[in-house]
């Protein structure tokens, strides 16, 4: 499981697949989450710019990542 720390209150979910290295471009993590291949906290997320949170789960393709603050 790869986990984010939080430098400020959220992150957007388009950033922290970027971040955890799970895409390598914006473009990239847009087709994934406008396809329905990414969850947040167990249900599918179509929304780049979802706010992520303290405690927040998202899984693509088999990686999790956790947010931490």
């Amino acid at each position: 499981m790869e986990t984010i720390k939080l430098r400020e209150e959220y992150i957007k979910l388009g950033q922290a697949l970027k971040a955890a290295g799970l895409v390598e471009s914006g473009v990239d993590a847009k087709y994934a989450i406008e396809d329905g291949l990414v969850s947040v906290n167990g249900e599918t997320a179509f929304q780049r710019g979802k706010k992520l949170v303290d405690g927040d789960v998202v899984v693509y393709e088999g990686n999790t990542i956790k947010i931490i603050k």
